[in-house]
């Protein structure tokens, strides 16, 4: 279990002791950016208290992704069948783990989606939630992923799937990271399943969405999108008798 953070001394315990009950065989990994509000300590407590806690101090923050990849990093190199990614915040509910996990033993990738059939927001304002669902939709429409909700951060990769993804050349951070790996999941032919969850904003400490992960996510999933339309124009016109696959 792959929980990043930044400034979450106050939501880590509560993450923690969460997962810890919902899966006791599962290990914990928390990956902390240097945060200066003390979290690094209370992570450091956590794992002197449970030997299936760990801590990876990192040097600043980086940003989402790149606290992902060590994580990754960190399990492949210890041969961990698979990796989970969830918030410290609250907002990824520890009770939803076993079904993400059982959809796991059938797939490559899980995600956590709030916007299937049983899946839901709690807390959102409805700007909130249209940017979400149209964010969403602009990714599936562009890309043509069959993904309702390529943006979710709570989902699970088999680490097999992960060396197939290709994650060498990923820059990608914050919102836009989680899309960059489902986009190469799905280029990579892998089983990609998504089970419903409930999403409950935090209650405590503050969303680190901004302005720049936004505008980095628009900017990136753009330049896929016109390369992926570009790349199927060019097939159809090289093989026009597969229009209809295109």
């Amino acid at each position: 279990m792959l929980i990043p953070t930044y400034n979450e001394r106050e939501n880590l315990p509560v993450a923690v002791h969460g997962v810890r009950a919902a899966v006791p065989a599962a290990d914990v990994v928390v990956l902390d950016d240097a945060s200066p509000d003390g979290t690094g300590a209370v992570a450091d407590e956590l794992a002197a208290a449970d030997p299936q806690v760990h801590v990876i101090h990192r040097a600043g923050k980086e940003g989402l992704g790149a606290a992902y990849l060590a994580g990754f990093r960190w399990a492949l190199e210890r041969g961990y069948d698979a990796v989970v990614e969830m918030d410290a915040d609250g907002s990824h509910r520890p009770e939803h783990l076993p079904a993400l996990l059982a959809a796991a033993e059938h797939a490559d990738a899980v995600i956590g989606s709030r916007w299937v059939p049983g899946g839901k927001v709690v807390n959102w304002p409805l700007h909130r939630k249209a940017l979400s669902v149209g964010g969403n939709l602009y990714v599936k429409v562009l890309l043509g992923m069959p993904v309702n909700d390529a943006t979710a951060g709570f989902r699970v990769y088999r680490t097999d799937a992960l060396r197939e993804m290709g994650l060498e050349d990923v820059a990608s951070q914050g919102y836009c990271f989680q899309t960059d790996l489902t986009w190469r999941a799905v280029r990579a032919g892998l089983t990609v399943l998504e089970v419903p969850i409930t999403f409950v904003e935090r209650e405590v400490g503050a969303s680190k969405m901004s302005r720049d992960i936004m505008t980095e996510s628009l900017r990136r999933i753009t330049g896929w999108g016109v390369r992926h339309r570009a790349a199927q124009a060019r097939e159809l016109v090289r093989r026009p008798e597969r229009w209809h696959t295109l």
